[in-house]
C-alpha cells in the first residue's frame, strides 16, 4: 500500500495544493473566523498513513504466527502422544499391580479348591469327560485336560497351574510365565465350563491381556535381576549370559513340538490355538536373539517400540474392559424393579447361599435407610464410573467406594475371589504416586523385618586375613573388567 494520495481521515482530494500556497490567506470555502482551517498537512498524512500500514502489517504477521504456533502445538502434542506411546510402556506400576492381583486370586482359589479339584474339574465332576470332549469340538476352546483322561494327567496339569500362577506373582520369567498362567486358567475353566461365576470370567479374559503386557517391569524378579546386572557392569564386573531363559524356551519348544505333532491342539499355523501359541514362542526366541546376537542396537530398539505398542494397547484394553463391566452392570440395574425401589440389596442378604455370617447380614438389613442408600449408591458409582475418568478427584473417589464396596461384598455375602478380581482390576486406575507410596511402605516393612531376623541370626567372627607382603601383591592377577574375548 502506497502513503501517496492517502489521507487517514478519509478525505480524498484530487487537486494537491501547490508547493507554494501554504501562506496564502483563507479562500472562499475557508472555515469563518476564528475557527482553524481544515487544510491536510501532508507531512503529517504520511506518518499516519505509514503507521497504519505498519499496524496492518503487524496484524497480518501475528495472525499468521498465531496459526503457526496453533499448528505447531497441534503437531507437538502429537509428536509427545507418539513418543510416550511407543517410547516407554505406560503404567508399569498398574500392569505390576493387576498381575500379582489375579495371579494371587487365582493362586489362593486352587489352593482353597484343592481338596475338591477333582469334582470341580477333574474326572470326579458332574461335567463328564465326554460331554467335555463334545463342547470343545463345537466352539474350538483349549484345555489341555483334554489330551488325556485320567487322574494322574489332570493332577499334573492342576499342579502346573498353581506353580504357573506362584511364579508369576513373583515375576520370575514373566513374560513365559504369563503365557502359562493363561494356559493354566484355560485348561481348567474350559474343562468345567459351569463352575465360574462373574469373577472367574474376568480372570479368564484377563489372563488372556496379561500376556500381550510387559507386567514385570517393577515390583518382579526379572527387574532385581536386571538391576544387579546394570548394577555389575556398572562396577565393571563381567556379567555372564543368561542360561535359564534359553533353556526354558527349549524345553517349552519342544513340548509344543510334541504337542503339536500329537495333533492335541486345535487349529493350523494360519489361525487358532496353534498359531497363537507357536506365534508366541517364536517372538520369544527373537527376542532373545536380538539381544544376544544383534550387531547394533536398531532391532532391539525396534522389538522394544513394537512391545510398548503391544502393551499399552493391551493396558487400554483392559481400562476399556473394566468400564464396560460396571457401565452394563449399572444400566441393567436401573432397568430392574427391585433396584429401582431400592430394595434389591436386602434379598441376597437372607440367602443362606449368600449368607457367611448371618448376624452381620441381619444387622445390615435391619436398616431401611441403609438398604436404600447401599442400593441407590451401587447403581450411581457403577453408571457414573466411566464417565468420570477425566477428572482424576471425582475418579478416585469412586474408585475408592467400589474398592470398599468389593470389600465389604467379600464378607458380607461370602465372594471374596469374585471381590479379589473385581479389585485387581480396578487397580489399573489407581493413581502411580499412591502405589509408589505403598511400594516405599512396602519396601520399609521388608526391610525392618529382615533386619529383626538378622539381629536375632549369630553373626560369625570376620575372619582374620594373613598379611600381604610386597612379593605376594604383585603375584596378585588384576581384576577383569569387562567382557571375555
Amino acid at each position: 500500500m502506497s502513503d501517496l494520495g492517502h489521507d487517514p481521515t478519509g478525505n480524498h482530494d484530487p487537486k494537491p495544493n501547490p508547493p507554494g500556497n501554504h501562506d496564502c490567506g483563507p479562500s472562499p470555502t475557508s472555515a469563518p473566523t476564528g475557527t482553524p482551517a481544515s487544510t491536510p498537512d501532508q507531512p503529517h498524512a504520511s506518518s499516519l498513513g505509514r503507521e497504519r500500514t505498519r499496524s496492518l502489517g503487524r496484524e497480518r504477521l501475528a495472525g499468521r504466527i498465531s496459526r503457526f504456533d496453533r499448528r505447531h502445538r497441534v503437531d507437538r502434542t502429537l509428536a509427545h502422544a507418539i513418543t510416550r506411546v511407543t517410547g516407554e510402556a505406560l503404567g508399569p506400576y498398574q500392569s505390576a499391580v493387576i498381575r500379582m492381583g489375579f495371579a494371587g486370586t487365582w493362586l489362593l482359589f486352587l489352593l482353597r479348591e484343592f481338596p475338591h479339584r477333582e469334582e470341580m474339574y477333574g474326572p470326579d465332576g458332574p461335567w463328564s469327560w465326554d460331554l467335555a470332549q463334545q463342547l470343545i469340538a463345537s466352539n474350538h476352546a483349549f484345555t489341555a485336560l483334554m489330551w488325556a483322561d485320567g487322574q494322574v494327567w489332570f493332577g499334573i496339569v492342576y499342579a502346573f497351574a498353581v506353580l504357573s500362577s506362584l511364579l508369576l506373582l513373583l515375576g520370575w520369567r514373566t513374560r513365559t510365565m504369563s503365557v502359562l498362567f493363561m494356559v493354566g486358567v484355560l485348561s481348567l475353566q474350559n474343562r468345567s465350563i459351569f463352575m465360574g461365576d462373574g469373577g472367574d470370567n474376568v480372570i479368564h479374559l484377563m489372563a488372556i491381556y496379561l500376556v500381550l503386557t510387559r507386567c514385570g517391569r517393577v515390583w518382579s524378579l526379572d527387574e532385581r535381576r536386571e538391576r544387579r546386572a546394570r548394577d555389575a557392569r556398572a562396577r565393571g564386573a563381567w556379567v555372564g549370559p543368561d542360561r535359564a531363559g534359553p533353556a526354558l524356551w527349549t524345553v517349552l519348544g519342544l513340548v509344543l513340538a510334541a504337542a503339536t505333532l500329537a495333533g492335541k491342539i486345535d487349529g493350523g499355523f494360519l489361525g487358532g490355538w496353534r498359531t497363537v501359541y507357536w506365534g508366541l514362542w517364536a517372538v520369544q526366541g527373537l527376542w532373545w536373539l536380538a539381544g544376544r546376537y544383534g550387531r547394533s542396537v536398531q532391532p532391539r530398539i525396534l522389538l522394544d517400540v513394537v512391545a510398548n505398542l503391544v502393551h499399552n494397547a493391551a493396558l487400554f484394553v483392559i481400562m476399556a474392559e473394566a468400564c464396560l463391566i460396571y457401565a452394563t452392570a449399572g444400566w441393567y440395574k436401573i432397568q430392574g424393579s427391585r433396584w429401582q425401589d431400592g430394595t434389591a440389596v436386602y434379598y441376597p442378604l437372607h440367602l443362606d447361599y449368600f449368607s457367611p455370617w448371618p448376624a452381620l447380614s441381619d444387622l445390615l438389613s435391619a436398616s431401611g435407610a441403609l438398604m436404600l442408600l447401599v442400593t441407590y449408591g451401587t447403581v450411581i458409582v457403577q453408571v457414573a464410573f466411566p464417565f468420570t475418568l477425566f477428572n482424576r478427584r471425582v475418579k478416585n473417589v469412586l474408585l475408592a467406594a467400589m474398592i470398599t464396596e468389593h470389600a465389604v461384598i467379600a464378607v458380607v455375602l461370602g465372594l471374596p475371589f469374585f471381590s479379589l478380581a473385581m479389585i485387581a482390576a480396578d487397580a489399573v486406575f489407581l493413581p502411580t504416586s499412591f502405589l509408589r507410596r505403598v511400594g516405599g511402605w512396602a519396601a520399609r516393612a521388608r526391610g525392618g523385618l529382615f533386619s529383626r531376623l538378622g539381629r536375632a541370626r549369630t553373626v560369625p567372627r570376620p575372619r582374620k586375613e594373613p598379611e600381604r607382603t610386597p612379593e605376594a601383591a604383585e603375584t596378585v592377577e588384576p581384576p577383569h573388567v569387562g567382557f571375555t574375548a
